[in-house]
């Protein structure tokens, strides 16, 4: 299993970001696809998540209204769409996957076994 993520940069408040994820050795059809991040010196936080259980996304309280996680229009990729950035949105973003969808433990990063490399998101005037 691979996970590819990309599109990070840089993004002034109040600007827009989209990053995807690239899965290969899965089909994402069968498995809940998570972004997660973790901004220097923190931990990294769940910043949301699509369940293939039910359909939904699910997101933090720091990004709901905000970020929107979406299938993406190539096969076997997921997107997160990041509007009306603020500067505390800094951090290398990441993307994870597993068969598994844990409900309300969603955001519990040691729970997922398969993650991408991490892209830098940085939001900044």
């Amino acid at each position: 299993v691979q996970l590819q993520a990309s599109g990070g940069g840089l993004a002034q408040p109040g600007g827009s970001l989209r990053l995807s994820c690239a899965a290969s050795g899965i089909s994402l059809a069968l498995y809940a696809m998570c972004w997660f991040r973790q901004a220097p010196g923190k931990g990294r936080e769940g910043v949301g998540c699509y369940s293939t259980s039910d359909g939904l996304a699910y997101y933090a309280d720091s990004v709901k209204d905000r970020f929107t996680i979406s299938r993406g229009n190539a096969k076997n990729t997921v997107s997160l769409q990041m509007n009306n950035l603020k500067p505390e949105d800094t951090a290398v973003y990441y993307c994870a996957t597993d068969l598994n969808w844990y409900g309300n433990s969603w955001n519990n990063p040691g729970l997922y076994g398969y993650w991408g490399q991490g892209t830098q998101v940085t939001v900044s005037s």
